[in-house]
């Protein structure tokens, strides 16, 4: 069975529990798109597969990628295939913009948020995540991770205020997500003996993030910011 198949056989407050990232970014995409009146326009920048069109219906939902970065997507669902370094839309055409796991994968992030900043109307509104702690996906178009004070500077440098970020997760969070990773290191006879060992902890580690107050250690963050 492969990680995912499992993954979705386990009970739902058990999914949000221990992919505790994942559920922030679904949960704070949707709180985005709630705030935004009907019929904005919306440009999801990094596409991928659309698994965020549905949060926006209400709204006018374009959604780019160049369509390199998963071989085994779906990429038909596409609006606009384009590079994200080069927008084919003019100055202030959205009225906000989602960038969800993107900036990593590609090379000129800054460029990439000038274009967001770009395209984006006076005022308009970002929500950005990006991975501070996370293993190499989609290799090759894999490049970067970020700090708070990394992505708070590329956000300034592209023109955008208000920022705010928040971290996915502390230290107990990121050891209980390494220690399930872990599991898939072994193979045949070897797999129960590792889940009975590693799986405990996965289930426990979280239970003391609070602990961690400042947060260095983390998946990655959230951020929200306005374009001046």
């Amino acid at each position: 069975m492969t990680p995912s198949a499992w993954r979705s056989r386990l009970p739902q407050f058990l999914q949000r529990y221990l992919w505790f990232f994942e559920t922030a970014i679904r949960d704070n995409v949707d709180r985005f798109a709630v705030s935004l009146a009907p019929g904005s326009l919306v440009l999801d920048a990094g596409a991928g597969e659309g698994q965020y069109r549905e949060h926006f219906r209400h709204c006018r939902y374009i959604g780019a990628d160049l369509a390199i970065g998963d071989q085994q997507w779906n990429y038909a669902g596409l609006d606009v295939l384009c590079d994200l370094t080069r927008l084919p839309f003019p100055e202030g055409t959205f009225d906000a913009s989602i960038n969800i796991v993107t900036l990593e994968h590609v090379r000129q992030p800054d460029r990439v948020l000038c274009e967001l900043a770009r395209t984006l109307k006076r005022g308009g509104r970002l929500f950005l995540v990006v991975p501070q702690d996370w293993e190499v996906h989609q290799a090759p178009h894999d490049y970067f991770r970020y700090t708070r004070y990394g992505v708070r500077h590329l956000l300034e440098r592209a023109g955008f205020e208000d920022i705010r970020l928040e971290s996915g997760g502390g230290y107990f969070r990121l050891m209980g997500r390494r220690m399930l990773n872990g599991i898939g290191f072994f193979k045949g006879i070897w797999i129960l003996p590792a889940a009975l060992l590693l799986a405990p902890a996965g289930l426990l580690f979280p239970l003391f993030d609070s602990i961690d107050k400042e947060k260095n250690f983390t998946l990655g963050y959230l951020c929200w910011a306005r374009k001046r």
